[in-house]
């Protein structure tokens, strides 16, 4: 088989406007121009090279003779890339003769006393994969290594290492000789080349050296400690032993002056060593370049670091002791950082710091009071949840934490006042202690709440938990207060009329007031709209929702109040019942009369008017049944709600720490002793094996037969068999990558030269670099790979054709199309969770909608969910007991999130008739989405999923 892995060559953005090559004029600028033009001409033909056009014949010689003598320094940089990516082998693999007098005047390079273009040559010597070519320059390139400028001692060790690792028999002594060097060297990054070189050809020299200096290694530089770091990791992994020799330096590179240092010392320190005071220190630190360093990304990524630290058992609880110091993350200013610092404190806090981690808490609402920022509204929800969580964890904080969750109530912040309720209403139902403490605090704020939100969730609490007489009496006194005075529809008018007599002028009509308008003339205005402007802040809050035709809250009020007058009822005497009874009814019959009145916004609708109705209706009845529902029924259906809340978080945490079980009972025990005789190699790096697991989907379970067949899933056939070249290519996607593994066959008779793979894109992807040309003999095969970049979650297509010279034949040249390739969108995107009101916020946000008719032979409704489910990566937010029953209707709401940050919102609605049990199931999905090419990729994937399972009934 012929090898095609060629080697990277140096990327050039090539000119979009440049003119079209002409070969006579680019020879006659090379032999007779002037040093700019030369240099002009050089360029060209580096991009005509970098295009994938042949060198025209003769131009090797032409530019030997013309630009090789030329002492110029962009020149000399221009030839430097030149002969690293012209070809310098005839097709049979024979060097050029041409090269002999390139390679002597590099070596005169490596002569030359300017240390740039010493330096220079011996980088560009790195790139060269021809050992005769290199061979000759060896003595040159050992007597850089005594040069008195560090640039070029630095790249004369690089050259070395590249040169021994490629072709060891050029310079056998590599490792003695650059251990002599490295004794004597004194620059900073010198040693640095000349250690790493000595970590991967010869770690018993580097150990030597280190254990000489161990003492010295806090006055490194950092590109120094990074090596000497990388050397204890795999040193350590390999021989245990040696842990107790090196890891005092380990301890000693934490307090670094370069962050990377630290970030690497902390991880080779967890992994060396499992001790309470390593895992502490290692923590430490973690938490100190969270806190110091300024990019967000830094920040994100030490977090993660030490969420994972987390997941041991015996590391938890070292890291509940520090969970003030991580407390300390929330000064930075990122909602994301602080949404991941909360997250990890709260599952880190036990009753010995509850108390100290909810002061801090207080002090960040505190400070949110002043701050104006963008995201404020969202860190002050983020830390009511988190003080909820922490009550509801330890009760008896409870009662410290209330009175600070209600100031949140008068807040202009909807979010967080809602959040407070939803709280309010847990701890009133779980711990009968609190009842009095947050009706009274309920009391006290209910006048200053802002939101017609907040109000009507305030009054559901009030309405269920005021039970004794008293709090009854002061929840209606309230009410009355934040109503205003009755009969509202009298008083309304009043005030109108009232308002009108003021702002009337003396020669104004009727009903109409004179405005000046900004231009300097007259203009009427009614006096209904003078009144409500001029009454507007005069309104208690519950008369002036109703004002702006907002009834749902007299709705939910009614509830309420029927609620308290069947509950003081049950104890008061009839008399006073009656009078109880007789207000409350007032109150609902004057939003009735209120709502038809036309002075309002909107009217009130047909449900709020029943609704108020039937309360009424229950008021006077007072029905066993009905009084049953008012009284026990809804506090009930709210345990219950709380109850399958709580299962539902505690199945998802088992099935959390179910995944975290890589390690099955059955696998086979690795010994990294044995591992590291049989590869030959110094030991397993462990950080490079988790690295591999983890870019394969971290399936560390799976047998080589079920990866086998996974990587057979994604084999596209790019040509038919019957084609003179048969390809195929396995796609392997990797994140933000793509690397396409293409299999190229030679099924003719002929050698095919200049095969080559022509791959174009479209969607929001990005082909990197070109393939480079092979040349295949008969019957013979070969493995090309392409690296595509990807930029956003939707579907895009790969597409292209093989082309080829056979020599001789009629046709120059040959063409074979391949099929297109699709990349598929499910793998970037993963199942995620949200509450209901992040879902309704971001719903009505997203602007993208794409809504996809259900056609499909599945006749099961949950059936047809799960198979969605499974084909979209998404994940279903509605409840099973909401999604359970057989009454032929079936609407939930699904949520999903790509790993470049994007949300994708799905709610599915079907339905099946009754009366045809084998009727499919019908219905739509609609797709929400912030950008275009997700919700249009989403409800693709949808439709082709669909097109499978009839094909697949079909077959059947």
């Amino acid at each position: 088989m012929t090898a095609v892995e060629q080697p990277c060559y140096t990327l050039i953005n090539l000119p979009t406007d440049s003119e079209p090559y002409n070969e006579m004029q680019l020879k006659m600028d090379l032999e007779k121009g002037e040093i700019k033009v030369k240099i002009r001409a050089l360029e060209r033909i580096i991009h005509m090279i970098l295009a994938g056009e042949r060198l025209p014949n003769g131009f090797l010689m032409t530019i030997i003779r013309n630009v090789l003598p030329l002492q110029d320094h962009l020149a000399k940089k221009l030839l430097l890339i030149f002969w690293e990516i012209v070809p310098k082998t005839t097709p049979d693999g024979k060097l050029l003769q041409e090269m002999i007098l390139v390679c002597d005047a590099y070596r005169k390079d490596l002569q030359h006393p300017n240390e740039f273009l010493r330096g220079s040559t011996l980088r560009f010597l790195c790139k060269l994969k021809e050992p005769e070519l290199l061979e000759p320059l060896m003595p040159s390139i050992r007597i850089c290594l005594e040069h008195r400028h560090s640039y070029v001692r630095r790249n004369a060790v690089l050259a070395i290492f590249t040169i021994y690792k490629n072709f060891e028999f050029l310079i056998p002594d590599a490792p003695e000789l650059i251990s002599t060097y490295l004794d004597g060297e004194q620059d900073m990054s010198c040693k640095r080349n000349a250690f790493l070189m000595l970590l991967h050809a010869d770690q018993d020299r580097a150990l030597t050296y280190l254990s000489n200096c161990l003492d010295q290694v806090a006055s490194f530089g950092d590109i120094l400690q990074l090596v000497i770091v990388e050397l204890i990791y795999k040193v350590c992994h390999s021989n245990p032993t040696e842990r107790s020799r090196f890891i005092r330096c380990i301890y000693n590179l934490l307090n670094s002056s370069s962050p990377a240092v630290r970030y690497e010392a902390a991880g080779t320190l967890i992994t060396l060593s499992s001790a309470p005071t390593a895992i502490k220190a290692a923590a430490s630190c973690y938490i100190e370049l969270i806190i110091k360093e300024s990019d967000n990304n830094v920040k994100l990524i030490v977090l993660d670091r030490l969420i994972a630290l987390k997941e041991h058992p015996s590391h938890e609880r070292v890291l509940q002791d520090l969970v003030m110091d991580i407390l300390r993350v929330l000064s930075a200013p990122d909602l994301e950082v602080r949404k991941k610092t909360l997250n990890l404190a709260l599952e880190l806090v036990s009753s010995r710091n509850v108390e100290e981690m909810v002061f801090v808490l207080k002090k960040e609402v505190s400070k949110t009071m002043d701050s104006e920022h963008e995201d404020t509204g969202k860190y002050r929800q983020l830390l009511v949840r988190t003080l909820h969580s922490c009550c509801i964890k330890f009760p008896d904080i409870a009662a410290t934490v209330i009175p600070v969750l209600m100031e949140f109530l008068s807040d202009s912040n909807e979010l967080a006042a809602t959040d407070v309720l939803l709280f309010l209403r847990e701890a009133i139902q779980k711990f009968d202690n609190l009842e009095p403490l947050i009706i009274e605090k309920l009391l006290e704020t209910f006048k200053d709440i802002k939101s017609v939100k907040v109000h009507r969730a305030a009054l559901w609490i009030l309405g269920e938990y005021a039970t004794s007489t008293g709090d009854i009496e002061a929840v209606i006194k309230e009410i009355v207060h934040t109503l205003g005075e009755c009969p509202l529809l009298e008083t309304e008018q009043k005030i109108i009329s009232g308002s009108t007599e003021e702002s009337a002028p003396v020669h104004a009509p009727a009903g109409a007031t004179t405005l000046v308008t900004s231009d300097g003339t007259y203009a009427t205005q009614s006096a209904f709209n003078v009144a409500s402007k001029s009454t507007k802040e005069k309104r208690p809050p519950l008369r002036q929702y109703l004002m702006d035709g907002d009834f749902f809250i007299a709705a939910s009020l009614a509830s309420t109040l029927t609620k308290l007058a069947l509950r003081y009822g049950e104890n008061a005497s009839p008399s006073d019942r009656n009078k109880f009874d007789a207000e409350v009814m007032l109150i609902m019959a004057g939003i009735l009369h209120l709502g038809k009145s036309g002075l309002p916004v909107k009217p009130i609708t047909n449900d709020d008017n029943d609704h108020i109705l039937f309360c009424l209706r229950v008021l006077s009845d007072r029905t066993e049944p009905v009084v049953r529902v008012f009284s026990r029924l809804c506090r009930n259906a709210l345990n219950d709600m709380l109850l399958a809340k709580e299962t539902e978080e505690a199945t998802d945490q088992k099935s959390r720490e179910k995944s975290r079980a890589a390690v099955q009972t059955d696998d086979a025990i690795t010994f990294v002793q044995l591992e590291s005789d049989r590869s030959g190699e110094l030991g397993e790096n462990v950080f490079e094996t988790s690295l591999s697991q983890a870019l394969m989907g971290g399936k560390t379970g799976q047998s080589d037969s079920s990866v086998g067949s996974s990587k057979l899933n994604k084999i596209a056939q790019l040509t038919g068999f019957s084609d003179p070249v048969y390809s195929e290519a396995y796609v392997h996607v990797n994140q933000y990558d793509i690397v396409l593994d293409v299999l190229v066959v030679n099924q003719t008779s002929d050698t095919l030269q200049n095969c080559t793979l022509e791959l174009a894109t479209l969607g929001d992807l990005k082909l990197v670099e070109k393939p480079q040309p092979v040349v295949l003999a008969p019957k013979d095969f070969c493995n090309i790979k392409a690296n595509v970049k990807v930029a956003s979650t939707e579907n895009g297509i790969i597409f292209g054709n093989i082309v080829y010279d056979v020599t001789g034949a009629a046709s120059d040249r040959n063409v074979v199309v391949l099929n297109d390739i699709h990349i598929d969108i499910m793998d970037y995107i993963v199942p995620a969770s949200c509450t209901d009101s992040e879902f309704m916020r971001m719903w009505a946000e997203f602007e993208w909608e794409n809504k996809v008719t259900v056609n499909t032979p599945l006749t099961d409704l949950n059936e047809y969910l799960e198979h969605l489910l499974k084909s979209t990566n998404m994940k279903c937010l509605t409840s099973e007991k909401a999604l359970g029953g057989q009454c032929g209707f079936m609407a939930a709401n699904m949520y999903a999130k790509s790993i470049f940050g994007e949300d994708a919102l799905a709610n599915l609605s079907i339905e099946k008739p009754f009366n045809k049990p084998d009727a499919p199931v019908a219905g739509h999905i609609r797709i929400r989405a912030k950008s275009q090419g997700m919700a249009l990729s989403l409800g693709d994937k949808i439709n082709m999923t669909q097109k499978g399972t009839q094909s697949k009934v079909v077959a059947a």
